[in-house]
């Protein structure tokens, strides 16, 4: 037997019965201390790891010396009757020199002190210094793992043979990877078992079948031939999976109910993540071992509202659309398990207006990846859960029920793809929550790869600063860009909201503005909206004519001809979308009249022909219109001269734009009384200040900057 580098245990030969045993320690030389466990009942005791080349030093004798007729020569013997001496292979001295040759491979070191020179020693020192300069052994360079995230990176994650050397409990083992002799302790990847609490006298405390699942991996595994592939190592943890001619024990641990998958780790695996939830799965119906109280879930929706195909109608933000179903009802949809950008901390600008779109980073470009691949498009919608609604906390808003699912588009999961980009991030479960994603694990290996690649919101860049400004009701600023969008003709813009059939909410990427834009040519109905007296009323197909716009071009890229402004900043022009003229197209569909200002458009002739048609059809809002009977004209065989009739007045004030404001002579003596009685009443009544507000239609009474 070989007990360490540097200690082994001969026999004679058997004559009558087993002949006794007797240990040799080999003199002059120290070979490294194999590992030892903690003493039981001694709290102050810990595990010991093998010292450096213990191990190798061992196999090295074990495999040269185990079964091998040898020679020893005891030089010394201690009080305590430990022998020391030579050991040769071999009849007799004449056979190689087991010392020396420990020492020649760098596996052990020569005792300098308190050592008598002799020619054993000055040899064995020799052969020490030349290990040294050949770099061997205890000399080489780099046999620690100093940084064990380069290590596992230089693997490739390609499997190495090792030996399983401890089980600390079902999940957690020491390997020694063969054929560099490192020992590592491996966690398996994307499961975790019952453990051992260890408590404050240093006892252990099993946790419910903690036992029965270290001796399911023993049993297994301990002292065995296998392959590891270390997958990853996070927080100088190593993750990997044992592989065994018998099968795979991780999946096999999970199928028995020894151990449960967590999603933290399951993101690295490397054998098929939907094969670990499978097991799960399995051991969960079975209720075996610690699923043995397991209740699954109630099922809160049918097949058919499960799973739906729909069209997207619209983005919200970056985790939400609304989508419209085959029976014509629209509906919000999350996108299950992932979160969108937020911003870090307060806002710091409060005075300014907070745009989450613009100001928080990332959240645009969210935004346009979703927008550019699924507006207008049908899509495959899985619903995973429904969250409930949750009431306002401290600190929390209230939000609505959810409807959260799995949306795909040519076999492409549309969550996975934005938290591959670095456009999301991935929601963190408590183990026993199973209200997330069908495709959990698909989200997590994805945003692996994101960080890893420095993605998006990975990425140690600086974040993407969006400089928009809203023109929108500035009639100053409007003023400034009309001219330029006047000259540009047709520009590129896309249709950020839709108030009404007509007017429209743009972002112009060219000029990073949002305007208001309203459609030139036609009249739209108007749709109900708050006023200073009250509510106003919808006008019929107000509604209708809202939806049809918002389905024709809402978030979608159209091109604008601008050619003038009214008087609130908001811009007059036409808007076109794939070839379609959205005036005309209101039109056609009987949604919109045909305004006089079209008359000097090009596309009067093509409104006017398109009005025609829905009227003679008495369509939508043409369903009740008569036409009118045809007036008789009576032409006046003379016209008569026209009499001018001249009054005096009084110029008050000469404006920039030709007009002028007058007052009535004649009517001068009336005004001077008037002035009179309101001065008096000034005088006795003086206004007190903001104790009346003015609204629209009431007469007020103000004086001048020179108090007349």
């Amino acid at each position: 037997m070989v007990l360490s580098g540097c200690a082994i245990i001969v026999r004679g030969q058997p004559r009558g019965g087993p002949p006794p045993e007797r240990q040799i320690n080999l003199s002059n030389i120290r070979a490294g201390a194999l590992a030892r466990r903690a003493a039981q009942g001694q709290p102050d005791t810990k595990d010991t790891p093998d010292e450096p080349w213990a191990f190798q030093a061992r196999e090295f004798l074990r495999k040269k010396l185990i079964g091998k007729e040898v020679c020893f020569t005891v030089e010394n013997k201690t009080s305590l009757g430990r022998e020391y001496g030579m050991v040769y292979l071999g009849k007799d001295s004449t056979g190689e020199n087991i010392a020396e040759s420990l020492v020649s491979e760098g596996l052990a070191t020569v005792r300098r002190e308190g050592v008598k020179a002799n020619p054993e020693q000055a040899r064995l020192s020799d052969l020490e210094d030349q290990a040294k300069a050949s770099k061997k052994g205890l000399w080489s360079e780099g046999y620690t793992i100093e940084n064990p995230r380069n290590f596992v990176d230089s693997l490739h994650q390609k499997p190495v043979n090792a030996i399983i050397e401890h089980v600390r409990d079902g999940s957690v083992v020491r390997a020694l990877l063969l054929p560099d002799y490192y020992l590592v302790t491996v966690m398996l990847s994307g499961i975790k078992c019952p453990t051992f609490k260890r408590e404050a006298d240093g006892t252990e405390t099993p946790e419910p079948f903690a036992a029965e699942a270290k001796f399911f991996t023993e049993s297994r595994l301990l002292q065995r031939d296998v392959q590891i592939i270390l997958e990853s190592c996070p927080n100088q943890i190593i993750l990997g999976t044992i592989l065994h001619p018998n099968g795979n024990i991780t999946e096999l641990l999970l199928k028995e109910g020894f151990a449960r998958c967590v999603d933290w780790s399951m993101a690295v695996y490397t054998q098929g993540a939907e094969k670990l939830r499978a097991a799960e799965r399995s051991a969960k119906e079975r209720k075996v071992r610690i699923w043995r109280d397991y209740v699954a879930p109630t099922a809160n929706l049918d097949q058919k509202d499960r799973q739906f195909v729909a069209k997207v109608m619209q983005v919200v933000n970056a985790d939400a659309m609304v989508v419209k179903l085959n029976s014509g009802e629209c509906k919000t949809i999350h996108l299950s398990s992932i979160r969108p950008p937020r911003i870090e901390g307060e806002n710091k600008d409060k005075d300014k207006r907070f745009r989450p779109l613009y100001d928080i980073p990332y959240m645009f470009e969210a935004r346009e990846f979703l927008r550019k691949k699924l507006i207008g498009k049908k899509v495959n919608v899985t619903v995973d859960y429904i969250r409930a609604a949750t009431g306002p906390g401290e600190g929390t808003p209230a939000f609505p029920e959810r409807t959260c699912a799995t949306v795909t588009i040519g076999g492409i999961n549309i969550a996975e793809a934005l938290v591959s980009k670095g456009l999301a991030t991935v929601i963190r479960y408590r183990q026993d929550d199973d209200q997330r994603s069908s495709h959990y694990d698909e989200l997590l290996a994805a945003e692996a790869r994101a960080i890893k690649n420095g993605k998006g919101l990975h990425s140690k860049k600086e974040v993407p600063i969006h400089r928009v400004a809203d023109i929108s009701g500035e009639t100053q600023k409007a003023k400034q860009f009309l001219p330029f969008l006047q000259r540009a003709g047709r520009s590129e813009a896309v249709v950020e909201y839709v108030f009404s059939g007509s007017r429209l909410k743009l972002y112009m990427p060219k000029e990073t503005c949002l305007i208001t834009f309203l459609l030139a040519g036609i009249e739209c109905p108007r749709s109900s909206r708050n006023m200073p007296g009250g509510m106003q009323v919808a006008e019929p197909f107000s509604d209708e004519a809202m939806l049809f716009t918002k389905e024709l071009v809402l978030q979608r890229e159209v091109e604008v001809e601008v050619e003038s402004m009214d008087k609130a900043g908001n811009f007059i022009g036409w808007l076109h979308i794939e070839g379609v003229n959205l005036s005309v197209a209101l039109v056609e569909n009987a949604l919109s009249k045909v305004h006089f200002t079209a008359e000097r458009s090009a596309y009067y002739k093509t409104l006017i022909s398109a009005e025609e048609a829905c009227r003679q059809r008495k369509e939508k809002i043409w369903a009740n219109y008569e036409e009118k009977p045809d007036e008789e004209v009576v032409h006046l065989s003379e016209e008569k001269e026209r009499v001018a009739n001249y009054r005096p007045v009084y110029v008050t004030e000469i404006a920039d734009t030709l007009h002028f404001y007058a007052q009535d002579v004649e009517t001068g003596s009336q005004l001077e009384s008037l002035m009179e009685t309101m001065r008096a009443e000034i005088a006795a009544q003086p206004p007190v200040e903001g104790s009346y507000s003015a609204r629209r239609g009431d007469y007020c009474l103000a004086k001048f900057a020179d108090g007349e």
